[in-house]
């Protein structure tokens, strides 16, 4: 049987601001000791009054505006009221019917497919304490608090149930997290949990009305959501054709184990008990205040990966690979100023080619992020500099571009320390072509005979008996000018 996937995405982010969402507490908790970056307010002490931050509702305006929500005038904040040990004060600032952002869309491409997906509304809330459940030496059970993350600024960005595949949903998320990196308003790092979400899937036969949905939580990567969702649509659609019922539940992913697990059932929804905030009054935007953060809107990743096509002449698909993240297109941007001034393609183009290529081989392999790694945009430029005038070969560069990318080392470092650099001494490489010619007679006679092929087996063992640093053209050179003569 043919079923139709159905997904909805809620992603939550932090915010890149100085300080909390309602108290001037740190809002960077990152290596520090639990419980040390907090005050009354985060702590939920009675009596304490929340201030709102201006800058977390203006990171959360652009957010929307970016994602060509529109901001309605009137906004507010909610209390969420539900029990829970990581929620300090018993209920949560949250928004409920006044969001800030409404009715926006973000578009993904996949297999070449360009789809639109829908954003219902992009709101601000209060991240919660920490949790962390252990087991002691005797075997009993206890979680421990953390409150330095709670009261942390939240964005939270619903979307419409209009993703149709787990690709589309990975896709979905790289583009966001893109946005939101080009705007400065959140690091998007997921392992961290700066920026997190939780799917809503179901499947259902074209045509038919939606049906009973599953909720899908605990993924930190794009691989995870990737194969959570994926193994749900499998488990769904088997479900359905041996005739058991899928009910409403919140299922968390297992990572080491490949599967999504039953955590809890939702049968019926939550009566969070919304009202409006009576601590903090109503918010009004003006079109001035709006049309200011519009014009503070920087290049997105639509617009820079366009660029980077008519300015530099990239395929649309290497250009869509170096702005999947901010820090890589700057990396990008940066190397091409440094070759040419930003103004040649070819040069650009051999820039994109190591950095699509080496480059993103080598930081998959070891699951950083460009910004963690230890080459810089000066260190490639530096390299393919050597490459440019022959002190260095393509092939040797890939050897010396990995052990820069590990090391940390400048090209010239590498090449010094390893022996690498290229042969392009004529007499030197006369002596090795003269050497290969004699002691490979039948390759050669096969050439002299009108075997094109004999000359790369030839060229391949020159190469070899310099391990690799002979430059490739002058070796072409001799090698032809000595079996036509």
């Amino acid at each position: 049987m043919e079923y139709e996937t159905i997904i909805g995405l809620e992603v939550h982010s932090q915010l890149l601001t100085a300080s909390k969402m309602f108290c001037n507490c740190d809002a960077d908790y990152s290596n520090t000791t639990p419980n040390t970056h907090v005050c009354p307010v985060c702590l939920g002490m009675p009596g304490v009054m929340p201030v709102i931050n201006k800058k977390a509702l203006e990171y959360t305006a652009m957010t929307a505006l970016a994602l060509n929500c529109d901001i309605p005038e009137y906004s507010k904040f909610d209390r969420k009221n539900y029990p829970y040990p990581d929620l300090m004060k018993g209920y949560q600032i949250s928004q409920y019917d006044a969001p800030i952002g409404l009715g926006g869309w973000l578009d993904v491409t996949v297999d070449g497919e360009t789809r639109r997906i829908g954003i219902t509304r992009v709101h601000l809330e209060e991240d919660t304490a920490r949790l962390t459940h252990r087991t002691g030496s005797k075997g009993e059970s206890y979680s421990l608090v953390d409150v330095n993350r709670a009261g942390t600024p939240l964005m939270e960005i619903v979307g419409e149930p209009d993703i149709r595949s787990p690709e589309e949903a990975r896709q979905y998320l790289v583009s966001l997290r893109a946005i939101l990196q080009f705007l400065g308003v959140s690091n998007g790092n997921m392992e961290e949990g700066s920026f997190r979400c939780d799917a809503n899937i179901s499947i259902r036969k074209p045509g038919e009305p939606l049906s009973i949905k599953v909720e899908i939580k605990n993924m930190n990567s794009f691989r995870a959501v990737y194969r959570a969702l994926d193994f749900e649509v499998k488990r769904q659609c088997k479900a359905v054709e041996s005739g058991e019922r899928i009910i409403q539940e919140t299922r968390g992913w297992m990572e080491d184990d490949g599967v999504t697990v039953s955590q809890r059932s939702k049968e019926h929804a939550h009566d969070y008990r919304y009202f409006p905030e009576p601590d903090l009054p109503p918010m009004v935007f003006s079109r001035d205040w709006i049309n200011e953060l519009m014009a503070r809107l920087p290049e997105l990743p639509v617009a820079r990966r366009n660029r980077f096509v008519s300015e530099h002449g990239l395929s649309e698909y290497d250009a869509g690979l170096l702005t999947t993240s901010k820090s890589m297109s700057d990396f990008f941007e940066r190397c091409v100023e440094l070759r040419s001034g930003g103004g040649d393609k070819k040069q650009a183009k051999v820039v994109s080619n190591w950095i699509t290529g080496e480059l993103f081989r080598l930081l998959n392999a070891n699951d950083i992020d460009v910004e963690n790694s230890k080459i810089t945009p000066e260190q490639l430029s530096e390299m393919l500099e050597l490459v440019d005038n022959g002190a260095l070969s393509v092939s040797a560069a890939k050897a010396v571009f990995e052990e820069m990318f590990n090391s940390g080392k400048r090209a010239d470092e590498v090449v010094a320390e390893r022996g690498l650099s290229q042969i392009s001494d004529t007499n030197e490489l006369e002596d090795i072509v003269d050497r290969v010619i004699a002691d490979n007679p039948q390759p050669v006679a096969d050439f002299r005979q009108g075997k094109e092929k004999a000359q790369g087996f030839l060229v391949g063992q020159i190469m070899r008996a310099t391990k690799g640093r002979a430059n490739p053209a002058l070796v072409n050179k001799l090698l032809r000018e000595r079996l036509e003569s």
